[in-house]
């Protein structure tokens, strides 16, 4: 069996064949360069979108937020004039049954009564008068100069919201 010895590549080929290569390797290296590009584009873009769509969900969420405060500050104001609507009609009670107290217990404790009664309606008046922001006021200073109190006073409060809604959960069920 003969033995083929391959044929010598021709020095032009072998230089085709380098040319080719460097191109290639040009070629590869330029579209790197534009990948690269495209990317630092698409990169870019996609930040500016990100900070746009950041700053609207920002917006709307100040948005929500104002509209939460108006909203919670217009029914603390309700609740201040029910509150204080709620006062006045317990003192005006107490002093429509003050001649009916004279009458059975005595002068001396239809007196306590009309006393009571117009202290009651001093203070939904006061209540009336007061801002929102004047009674957050004296909320704190109350807290500053009877903590005691102050936590007494939640947790009884706290224990007549947990009873109005189990209750209404009752009725509901």
């Amino acid at each position: 069996m003969a033995q083929t010895t391959p044929d010598p590549v021709p020095a032009d080929d072998d230089a085709a064949n380098k040319s080719r290569f460097a191109r290639a390797i040009d070629d590869a290296r330029a579209n790197a360069g534009a990948l690269r590009a495209d990317a630092v584009e698409l990169t870019a873009a996609a930040r500016e979108k990100a900070g746009a769509t950041a700053a609207q969900w920002s917006e709307q969420a100040g948005e929500l937020a104002a509209q939460a405060r108006d909203k919670s500050l217009d029914l603390a104001r309700q609740g201040k004039d029910k509150a204080s609507e709620a006062i006045a009609v317990v003192g005006r009670s107490i002093a429509d049954t003050a001649p009916v107290i004279d009458e059975k217990l005595g002068v001396q404790f239809g007196d306590y009564a009309r006393t009571a009664a117009t202290a009651l309606e001093s203070s939904a008046e006061k209540l009336a008068a007061k801002d929102i922001a004047d009674l957050g006021e004296d909320a704190r200073a109350l807290v500053r100069k009877s903590p005691a109190a102050a936590i007494g006073l939640a947790a009884v409060a706290g224990f007549m919201v947990a009873r109005l809604f189990s209750r209404s959960g009752r009725r509901d069920a």
